[in-house]
């Protein structure tokens, strides 16, 4: 049995010729399966205004898992703290907290910034040759998303999220909010004092998630918190986000010592040339997210093969299909070892996407098995 955890980051894809409603019962029904099978914690990711995609408040979904599960840990990968309030995010989680008790991950990211893998690349402790790293494990140029800045869907979802003339507090004043509203020792620049219920000494675990070595790992590491980096978002960057997150540790009463978990994009079958098969979809799905469309509706294998590619189609995805890791039940449990490995990981979060719910869920299965014979 590998020591090294694993858990589910679920995105609540919506299939084509699906329904949300579909998705989010797809979504609960996969929860228990991984409550079953062993798997650490299951979290739910925010996005919005992608039709694709069911997941738009993770505090939501996890409330009704929830109550569908009883020991798995739950937790939101990640809560957009870009549009949100401290006072709010720590209220929603009490709400849950109050009647599931010590079972929730409280994952915040930043959002609302600058895409991964704007700033010119950092160095890092780990060589990357040709890249890979001296383990194998593909850690691709960086790709730029700086097209989305401009994306027109992108400002509509700006717009729509936040308040007229509203402004995103500062991350890591608002991460220091939210960590004080837990414990009770919140107070305003003037000395008032503000106690959530429910909410407070709510028994919680905060994470922060991030795609690079900046502000979020900086937050995550000096707070002596718990950090989860996106392999399966920005494969470039995830070296320097682990690196980042470890240089500014310092020890708290939560850890004594780093905690990572790192993210990937997994696709498991019976054999490689059914699980190519099964994520044939996550090309044009990658596409129409960083075109700006939004997510599609997951694609048939029929569907994604009838898609007509443009050469600036495939430089939009060539980062995401190169380190997906696709394949038998050894294949890929040799992939995610390599991840670890490189990474140093505590824990390693799986994302899965197929078009069909009975592969996602035979995915997920032939994982475990695999993983538990590591």
């Amino acid at each position: 049995m590998s020591a090294i955890p694993l858990g589910v980051l679920d995105l609540v894809p919506i299939s084509s010729g699906s329904t949300a409603a579909e998705a989010l019962n797809n979504s609960i029904d996969l929860a228990r399966h991984a409550e079953r099978l062993g798997y650490a914690r299951y979290w739910f990711a925010e996005h919005h205004l992608n039709p694709g995609v069911a997941g738009t408040s993770p505090a939501v979904v996890l409330a009704l898992t929830a109550a569908a599960t009883s020991t798995i840990r739950l937790g939101s990968g990640a809560v957009q703290m870009g549009h949100r309030t401290a006072l709010a995010t720590v209220e929603e989680f009490g709400l849950i907290d109050a009647l599931h008790p010590g079972r929730l991950d409280l994952g915040l990211g930043r959002s609302g910034g600058r895409p991964p893998g704007e700033r010119a690349a950092a160095s890092t402790a780990t060589p990357v040759v040709d890249g890979r790293t001296p383990n194998g494990l593909r850690v691709p140029a960086r790709f730029s998303l700086q097209h989305l800045l401009g994306s027109p869907r992108v400002a509509l979802q700006h717009t729509l999220l936040r308040q007229p003339k509203a402004e995103a507090q500062d991350y890591t004043e608002q991460l220091g909010d939210v960590l004080a509203l837990l414990a009770g020792r919140y107070r305003s620049p003037d000395g008032v004092e503000a106690h959530v219920v429910p909410g407070e000494g709510a028994d919680v675990q905060v994470w922060v998630l991030g795609s690079s070595g900046g502000e979020s790992a900086r937050a995550a590491g000096a707070n002596g918190l718990r950090f989860a980096a996106n392999y399966h978002v920005s494969p470039a960057t995830v070296l320097e986000a682990v690196e980042g997150y470890r240089a500014a540790f310092r020890p708290s009463a939560v850890l004594d010592e780093p905690y990572v978990a790192v993210s990937a994009d997994v696709v498991v079958a019976e054999d490689d040339a059914t699980a190519r098969e099964l994520a044939a979809g996550y090309g044009p799905w990658v596409r129409s997210i960083r075109s700006g469309e939004g997510a599609i509706a997951f694609p048939t294998p029929e569907e994604a093969r009838a898609h007509v590619w443009t050469d600036e189609d495939r430089a939009l995805v060539a980062d995401r299909l190169q380190t997906q890791f696709v394949g038998s039940p050894g294949h890929v449990a040799d992939d995610l070892a390599r991840l670890q490995e490189a990474t140093g990981a505590d824990e390693l979060l799986v994302t899965t996407i197929t078009h069909d719910h009975g592969d996602r869920v035979r995915s997920f299965e032939l994982l475990a098995e695999a993983w538990g014979r590591a």
